[in-house]
């Protein structure tokens, strides 16, 4: 006990003490989200049809005990086929048991049983479909507090700048050198970047609280790294990620072993044409008491059957299923081509949105510089009487921008990345 509660202790400290990356937090989502486990026992119930498939391999065992009683007193014996005896009597029981076995029937259990395990690769690929889904959705809420938090970042420094700026302007003001309506006109900014600033620190706690919500367990700002956005993800190559997607991406997958499946439910369907060839070995016991082995008379009965039996006709309905089987074949195979289709024309606008997010940061970082360097120049005017307030109120709305175009490119260029990512089946 003392041992469990010091690792306890451990892992606790450890998890306030260090940063959760990305990957550590879709893992998390991936052990916590119930939609997961939902999914996990769907594909556990596949596996169970494949274990109900394969039971028409095995042979049936029956026992049957029958008692019966008449309001009929007489009592006589009857001699059936083969010198068997059977005693009608107002009293009588029989006690059968009986081992059949289908030795053929047009193979419909064996294209049944491999319909059944295609099914359940179905399955799988779904709840592999899912997990990618839910880590992608971690990631754009990974995405989205970084935006929010550089965002006010920007908001921070957006509103001490108009602070520096209305302070010296007060001072201004008290030695006469501008007028009241320039100072309100200061103050009036500064207004708006504090109500901006608090607006987005909202955003950045709601925005954590989504990410939370979507990995499935209690989350702090503090317990987030954000040295992922230290580096650009670098450029891609169209071709190679659409050689990947097609031989990796789950959905695509999942409809093959769909169609996969109907193949052999159609052959399923057609074993109706076939004959269909059970073995019976069967025990009878006939006594004359309600309670079997109590009476007067008692027969034994042992035999041995091959039944062979074969539907000629049952108004068609054999010719219209495999019919049915057959077209949703064909509209399976329309499904897989639709996809591919929607699937490729995704991840090439993707890749055309990534090229043109890279460059937006590198225009972005120029935009900053030159942001920075007009607002210096026309601080220095300023204060020397060259430039009026509304320009330098500009200049400082300019800066902003630019910076905010920067989170926006950055937050831009990993969302395509994530994307891309899920495209081609890569988390």
């Amino acid at each position: 006990m003392k041992v469990f509660l010091f690792t306890l202790g451990f892992l606790l400290v450890t998890q306030t003490a260090f940063s959760l990356d990305l990957e550590e937090m879709q893992d998390l989502a991936l052990a916590n989200r119930e939609i997961i486990k939902r999914n996990i026992v769907d594909f556990e119930k596949s596996e169970r049809d494949i274990a109900l498939a394969r039971a028409g391999f095995y042979p049936s065992v029956d026992l049957i005990y029958e008692a019966n009683a008449t309001d009929d007193s007489d009592s006589r014996l009857s001699f059936g086929t083969g010198g068997s005896i059977a005693l009608q009597s107002d009293r009588d029981s029989t006690f059968t048991g009986a081992v059949s076995w289908n030795i053929f029937n047009g193979f419909r259990d064996k294209y049944q049983l491999e319909s059944s395990q295609f099914l359940s690769e179905v399955e799988g690929f779904q709840l592999e479909g899912l997990k990618q889904d839910i880590q992608l959705n971690v990631a754009l809420r990974y995405i989205a507090v970084y935006e929010r938090r550089a965002n006010l970042d920007v908001a921070k420094n957006n509103f001490e700048t108009l602070q520096k700026i209305y302070r010296d302007a007060q001072n201004r003001f008290d030695v006469g050198l501008i007028d009241k309506n320039e100072l309100l006109t200061f103050k009036v900014d500064l207004d708006n970047s504090d109500i901006q600033l608090e607006q987005a620190k909202a955003d950045l706690r709601k925005s954590v609280n989504l990410l939370a919500r979507e990995i499935g367990a209690e989350m702090q700002l503090e317990q987030i790294s954000f040295s992922m956005f230290d580096d650009v993800p670098g450029k891609k190559d169209l071709d190679e990620n659409r050689l990947v997607m097609l031989a990796e991406r789950s959905e695509i997958l999942a409809l093959k072993r769909l169609l996969d499946a109907n193949v052999m439910q159609t052959k399923a369907e057609k074993s109706e044409y076939y004959p269909k060839v059970d073995l019976v070995g069967s025990y009878r016991n006939f006594d004359d008491d309600l309670i079997n082995g109590s009476g007067d008379v008692n027969s034994d009965e042992f035999r041995a059957q091959l039944n062979v039996s074969i539907n000629l006709f049952q108004g068609g309905a054999t010719r219209e299923s495999v019919a049915r089987a057959q077209l949703e074949t064909r509209g399976l195979e329309y499904d897989l081509q639709e996809l591919i289709d929607d699937l490729e024309t995704e991840l090439q606008n993707l890749h055309i949105d990534f090229e043109v997010n890279l460059r937006n940061i590198e225009v972005a970082l120029v935009g900053i510089e030159q942001a920075k360097e007009n607002l210096r120049v026309t601080r220095l005017k300023y204060s020397e009487g060259l430039q009026r307030e509304s320009e330098l109120l500009d200049a400082v709305a300019n800066l902003s921008r630019a910076e905010f175009n920067y989170v926006a490119a950055v937050r831009t260029v990993f969302q395509t990345h994530f994307n891309i990512i899920r495209t081609v089946e890569a988390f």
